[in-house]
């Protein structure tokens, strides 16, 4: 159970009606419709940074899945092993995206250095270092290298976004992920909260 309501047709306000008109948008917009004026600008943004552009559909959905599958976020996980699919990426690279910590083996040179780049982005904390930023620029060139950059961003939000909220994998993508092969990602474990010292100290 998702931890807000999902808005739907029936409940949506008269400003996102439209999202409404053609059937169920998804969870995503049923948890961004509980505020009306941050959703209308937020899908736009959202669509430019992930939707298709002069950046390949396979290598936005590379940069999508992986980072997705290195936050453990299952309703990313599972909506975008689907969209990986019809960008054509094949099984073997999907599974690697998924659950290979060294995937060198099953991406050509340009693929591997935007996964190294994602990884970088995604799991690690301070500047990338300069090998694999040296790498990115040079294979990838400064205006794809900014716009991945960028999906990965708008990813690592949406992935903190739906896992915090428990957005559900819906019936469609669990029987499109079925078809593949695929039955939806199961986490681990719940994330371990940080503690954070109160900083005060005894006299």
């Amino acid at each position: 159970m998702p931890l807000v309501d999902l808005i739907d047709e029936s409940s949506s306000p008269l400003l996102l009606r439209d999202l409404f008109s053609s059937g169920d948008p998804g969870p995503l917009v049923g948890a961004l419709a509980q505020v009306p004026e941050l959703c209308e600008v937020a899908l736009p943004f959202i669509g430019a940074a992930l939707g298709a552009s002069h950046v390949s559909f396979r290598h936005k959905e590379i940069a999508i899945l992986r980072t997705s599958a290195n936050l453990a976020c299952k309703y990313c996980i599972d909506s975008h092993t689907v969209v990986a699919f019809d960008s054509g990426l094949t099984y073997r690279e999907v599974l690697a995206l998924r659950e290979c910590p060294d995937p060198s083996d099953v991406f050509d040179e340009v693929d591997l250095a935007l996964v190294r780049w994602v990884d970088a982005l995604s799991t690690g904390t301070g500047p990338i270092g300069t090998v694999i930023g040296d790498e990115a620029k040079r294979l990838l060139g400064d205006h794809r290298l900014v716009e991945l950059t960028v999906t990965v961003g708008v990813t690592l939000m949406l992935n903190r976004f739906a896992t915090g909220l428990g957005l559900p994998t819906s019936a469609d993508t669990v029987a499109a992920l079925r078809t593949w092969g695929f039955d939806p990602y199961q986490p681990v474990e719940p994330a371990t909260p940080v503690t954070i010292s109160s900083g005060r100290t005894s006299s």
